[in-house]
């Protein structure tokens, strides 16, 4: 059996559990893996599914400048390889219309990609399109081999247009997870029918429905309050600040509280910005969690939260993975119209949608769901039956074996 090389931005993180999942389906599927990571790891927690793992992972040198004799030796080595100059004809036309350090890191990290390729691998498979698919592009052009690539959000709506439209000249297949992103990559695509759309979807072996049956709270005691609950990093696209100052528009009566849990670079800043609005004392910021703190979480709330919104750079979210986890959980939850939200949400059916950056609007959504536990109870059902009945992880990998196989055949 030959391997797949998955070039990956970082690996494990705790965020992508997505793409852990995607990766320990695909082994169970037969498929056997080699992983390549742009970044060490940051995250001080691991989720149990990256110890099932089994693939093993080569970490390429971050920055150049702190590996520079692996760089020279691997570029010693692949400017002999027949397909070198194909590689230097496209990388010197990308460094025209980008001539930054990334760009030259990039090159210098397919560099040592091609160097380090495991013989008995004949497939390269890139997760994310910007960063993570110039290394592979870059790799498969001096290895003359094929390559796929699995396109979620901020990859697509950050990148420039000229840059998506040459890796999708030369990728073999794209999914994505998004209606929304489906449309932008086949429009820009020369060969659309390469572009396809596949949810993620859960191993819902590990998202089992809750047994239990949540407490009919609905605001009014305070020795009782209801509990809300938002899974995501501290960053613009997540919406969190719009959030506190929905919370803070709602009756200061209403007895409620607030628990957060991720990491992110505007945790602090969220912080204080809750000091000043005054709701401190009703927010717990519990930071990263594994797992299977996360899913005893969903299954201790009563209302899930997550303000998607468009970050000023254009990032955004596709389907946020955790708001399949909490509906798996009959958790009924409040977003935002952006992206692929409402491919899952349907205001009114089985979740509460609001217009993005709307506090008022979200404080709304918020007061009614808080204080009306029977339309949370069946909001939540309606949304654990879709997930059950749409997004079972094992169709994803179902498509993406057919993908390969298809692919890998007439490379």
């Amino acid at each position: 059996m030959t391997k797949i090389v998955i070039v990956l931005k970082g690996y494990p993180r705790l965020s992508e559990t997505f793409i852990a999942q995607e990766l320990l389906g695909l082994e169970r599927a037969g498929h056997e893996l080699y992983l390549v990571s742009m970044r060490h790891p940051t995250d001080k927690k691991r989720h149990p599914v990256h110890d099932e793992i089994k693939a093993p992972v080569r970490y390429l040198p971050e920055y150049l400048h702190d590996e520079p004799w692996c760089v020279i030796r691997s570029w010693w080595k692949a400017r002999r390889l027949p397909q070198y100059k194909r590689l230097r004809k496209a990388f010197l036309a990308d460094l025209k219309r980008d001539w930054t350090r990334n760009r030259w890191r990039r090159f210098g990290q397919a560099l040592v990609l091609a160097a380090e390729f495991p013989k008995d691998a004949d497939w390269l498979h890139a997760h994310f399109i910007h960063t993570p698919g110039s290394v592979t592009l870059y790799a498969s052009l001096v290895l003359d081999i094929g390559w796929s690539c699995s396109a979620h959000a901020k990859d697509i709506w950050t990148s420039p247009d000229w840059d998506l439209q040459a890796k999708l000249g030369q990728a073999r297949f794209v999914v994505t997870c998004t209606r929304a992103g489906f449309d932008k990559l086949r429009s820009l695509s020369p060969y659309p029918a390469r572009v396809h759309l596949s949810y993620h979807g859960l191993d819902l072996s590990r998202f089992a429905s809750f047994a239990g049956t949540r407490p009919a709270r609905d605001g009014t005691d305070a020795h009782d309050p209801v509990l809300l609950l938002s899974v995501g990093r501290a960053v613009e696209k997540k919406g969190y600040d719009i959030l506190l100052a929905a919370l803070a528009l709602l009756p200061k009566t209403l007895a409620w509280r607030f628990v957060h849990i991720g990491g992110g670079e505007e945790l602090s800043k969220l912080k204080a910005q809750a000091e000043t609005l005054g709701l401190a004392s009703r927010i717990t910021w519990l930071g990263s969690r594994a797992q299977e703190e996360v899913l005893a979480q969903y299954r201790e709330s009563d209302l899930f939260v997550l303000p998607c919104r468009i970050a000023s750079d254009g990032d955004r979210d596709g389907l946020p993975n955790v708001l399949v986890e909490a509906s798996s959980q009959g958790l009924a939850c409040i977003s935002t119209t952006v992206s692929g939200v409402p491919e899952l949400l349907s205001d009114g059916v089985n979740g509460l949608l609001v217009p993005p950056e709307d506090a008022q609007a979200l404080s709304g959504a918020l007061a009614k769901a808080i204080t009306d536990p029977e339309l949370r109870l069946r909001l939540g059902a309606a949304a654990e039956t879709r997930v059950r009945a749409n997004f079972d992880h094992k169709s994803s990998i179902e498509e993406l074996t057919q993908l390969f196989r298809a692919a890998r055949g007439h490379s």
